[in-house]
């Protein structure tokens, strides 16, 4: 019942994140107000961390926001934000560990965050509320995800995120194949690769051997339902367990076929990425996230979107993941999974508590919101209406795919997180050569996972 519950929340969520929708070019907070918090601050500095860095769509947007609140409030902001991977998350987390973290931080907040929650590191909303009633008052309190260290509710989200399949149409058009769409099943995508692999182009972007988040996920998915996936099974041999060994099966029986690239054990992420975006592959399984990486590839030059060669983007789309068995095409990975935390080292120094608030009362307004999440998600009670006129054509054509979304169901991987996943991440290559039995590599990942309960 509670993931159904939960599975609804997700639902909402998209769908105020389609009505809250912004300019990508908008500057972030140019007609925002900080808070009233923030006049009193004098000229404070704040270390903020986040993941808006590197390819991320929003990393501009961050920068232009970052810059308008520092010139509203006369304080600063030393920013150490980096691309979200495991490093990322390692860092975090041992920062916090040695006393280095930051004052502000954007974050995971589901099980990537126990640690720090659990050492009483991070400030609650409902305590920041305490002092700062109108704290998150903008944002609808059941889409705001409670930490499972302790139920309370710590990260103030700015935009969601979805997991969906980007497509290369001239390929497909090129092997006579039809973007994949609500109905298309496992075994007609199966098909379609096998048509797109003889008309002489690699069927699907991935390097299993450096990031096969992705495919791990949705091949286990498409073995269960939204009602189920975020079920840790207790062994391999149990029915949840089972999902998860045919689901590896199915990434390495595509392996098999030669729908991977020919390099993708030893392939790096950027490498299989340039791949999709230079025309050599037909499908990439990545996040919402991606857009702006893929809009980025569609400029000479990746910092200057008046570069951008429209004809070439209009060449790619995005669309639903096939489904199998009880999952639908259109059940899709996402949800509200980050946001923006206040840490007890910065709530406890009094000249840098108000400028906190204010920073993150800022970053997650109404105005600036919108420019972040685009065609993504937002929790926010009052959310702008869009003007599609502002969006490039893939942004749209996300828009159009999300409007027919069943679902969202939040990743399961993200609780089943660290070492439990190395015998099946890191582990993938040994999975789809053969060399490592796919029962035993998920029941290795499960006893390290019951080990650390």
């Amino acid at each position: 019942m509670m993931k159904r519950f939960l599975t609804g929340i997700l639902a909402a969520s998209m769908i105020a994140g389609l009505a809250g929708c912004g300019s990508d070019t908008a500057d972030a907070g140019s007609s925002t107000s900080a808070s009233p918090a923030a006049s009193a601050a004098g000229s404070v500095e704040l270390t903020v961390c986040t993941t808006f860095a590197g390819e991320d769509g929003n990393a501009q947007n961050f920068r232009n926001a970052v810059s308008a609140w520092e010139s509203e409030t006369g304080n600063t902001v030393t920013d150490t934000s980096a691309t979200s991977d495991e490093t990322f998350k390692t860092r975090v987390v041992t920062d916090f560990e040695t006393g280095s973290e930051p004052d502000v931080l954007f974050f995971f907040n589901g099980s990537d965050s126990n640690d720090f929650v659990k050492a009483g590191k991070v400030v609650s909303i409902d305590d920041i509320r305490a002092e700062y009633p109108d704290y998150a008052s903008n944002m609808n309190d059941d889409l705001i995800a409670a930490s499972p260290a302790d139920g309370k509710k710590y990260a103030v989200p700015v935009n969601g995120y979805w997991e969906a399949l980007f497509v290369n149409t001239k390929i497909l058009e090129d092997a006579g194949v039809e973007v994949p769409g609500a109905d298309t099943t496992w075994e007609e995508f199966l098909d379609d690769c096998e048509k797109i692999k003889n008309a002489g182009y690699t069927p699907i972007a991935a390097a299993l051997g450096n990031i096969p988040h992705y495919w791990w996920e949705y091949s286990i998915f498409n073995h269960e339902s939204p009602e189920n996936h975020l079920e840790i099974p207790q062994s391999a041999d149990d029915e949840i367990g089972q999902d998860w060994v045919a689901g590896l099966g199915d990434i390495k029986d595509a392996y098999e076929r030669g729908y991977f690239p020919e390099n993708t054990l030893s392939a790096t992420d950027d490498e299989t990425f340039a791949m999709f975006t230079d025309g050599k592959a037909a499908f990439l399984l990545d996040g919402s996230w991606k857009v702006g990486g893929i809009i980025s590839a569609c400029q000479s030059d990746p910092e200057d979107e008046t570069t951008l060669d429209q004809d070439k983007l209009d060449q790619f789309s995005v669309t639903y993941v096939p489904g199998n068995g009880d999952r639908k095409a259109t059940d899709l990975i996402g949800g509200l999974s980050m946001g923006y935390y206040i840490t007890k080292k910065a709530w406890d120094d009094p000249a840098k508590r108000d400028a906190a608030v204010s920073f993150v009362e800022y970053m997650t307004s109404d105005d600036v919101v919108p420019v972040f999440a685009q065609h993504t998600a937002t929790a926010l009670k009052n959310a702008p209406k869009t003007d599609l006129s502002n969006f490039k054509s893939l942004q749209v054509k996300a828009m159009d795919m999300m409007s027919g979304v069943t679902s969202l169901t939040g990743a399961v991987q993200d609780l089943f997180n660290g070492d439990c996943r190395v015998s099946t991440f890191d582990g993938m290559p040994e999975i789809v050569t053969g060399r490592k039995d796919i029962a035993e590599a998920v029941q290795e990942g499960l006893d390290t996972y019951y080990a650390a309960q």
